[in-house]
């Protein structure tokens, strides 16, 4: 099959030991980002099988109607950024990994490093030594804080367990079953959605995009906070209402945030607001970019290849597709 794997940004893909697994596959990889749909159907116009990076290329309608020889698309995770109805009513099977037992202690280490950064100053810190200035402020230590997790599944139980070890009293806030499985953990549950934003001097933000999740942090949340208090988000940004963290941070509550996604990704706008403001620290969407969980992430994706080319597709999100797949 001709297969071809979009954003691989620096050329990494080739050097994973999964990559083997493509062995006898025609792979052509594209390692600059482009959306517009003219110049993405000409490099795909003669794909078989669609390989994506997490969502870092939208895959909609006007596009996929203009691919007429593409039979799969294979990725991992969730699945905002692709048009999975046109994908079935095409015939194109979609198969996308969900390992929903699988923790990803690339994006909870990240995640504690934004924590840390951000209640050190570090970045400022970095930049005012650089600048000749010396020390420029003064931080918070994590010890004896409050930790509230707003979401407990897979990242979020790792994340907690950091905030254990580091001395953090941990509140979690999730799903009724999520409730359950931290309870079973040993750890606090909050009370109300409101007590976990009114009581925690850091809020970690770790729930899977779908709709119901969409916006479910509002500027009536975020105005709950402490304005000493730090909101973490290396989720999704639009778990955060449009534009309502960077009008609660002017607002001083809260005090700070720490953030790796963004509302339009990829942020090439300098003058974007939440890069701009000085309580922010922010990174690019680089939670799960690490040589260790590209080969965790495309041994699944080219294991769903593999099995597509030998007639038994798996993982597939569409199974409707397989009864009239091209």
């Amino acid at each position: 099959m001709k297969v071809s794997i979009l954003d691989d940004y620096f050329d990494t893909i080739r050097g994973l030991d999964c990559f083997a697994k493509l062995k006898g596959h025609d792979v052509t990889i594209w390692n600059d980002h482009v959306q517009d749909v003219g110049p993405l159907a000409e490099r795909l116009k003669d794909t078989d099988a669609l390989v994506l990076i997490r969502e870092r290329t939208q895959i909609r309608a006007p596009l996929l109607e203009r691919l007429p020889k593409l039979k799969l698309i294979s990725q991992r995770s969730v699945y905002p950024h692709i048009d999975i109805d046109t994908c079935t009513r095409l015939g194109i099977v979609v198969s996308s990994s969900q390992h929903a037992d699988t923790p990803s202690y690339a994006a909870a280490e990240l995640t504690w490093a934004l924590m840390l950064a951000a209640m050190r100053q570090i970045p400022q810190q970095v930049a005012s030594l650089k600048d000749g200035r010396w020390q420029m402020g003064v931080g918070h230590t994590l010890r004896d804080k409050t930790l509230g997790i707003y979401g407990y599944g897979r990242i979020g139980s790792v994340v907690a367990g950091y905030g254990k070890a580091f001395g953090m009293r941990v509140l979690v806030w999730a799903r009724e079953a999520a409730l359950a499985q931290a309870r079973a953990d040993g750890y606090q549950i909050a009370g109300s959605k409101a007590e976990l934003f009114g009581e925690c001097d850091v809020l970690s933000l770790h729930m899977r995009l779908v709709a119901a999740t969409r916006g479910i942090v509002r500027a009536e949340d975020l105005a709950q906070m402490k304005p000493t208090a730090l909101l973490v988000n290396t989720s999704r940004a639009v778990l955060i209402a449009p534009g309502a963290l960077v009008e609660a941070l002017k607002a001083g509550r809260p005090g700070m945030a720490a953030v790796d996604v963004f509302e339009s990704e990829p942020l090439r706008d300098v003058n974007d607001p939440l890069l701009n403001l000085p309580n922010v620290v922010a990174t690019p969407h680089i939670g799960y970019v690490s040589r260790d969980e590209y080969q965790i992430q495309f041994t699944d994706i080219f294991d769903q290849i593999v099995a597509y080319a030998a007639g038994a597709p798996i993982n597939v999100v569409n199974p409707d597709v397989l009864a009239h797949r091209r």
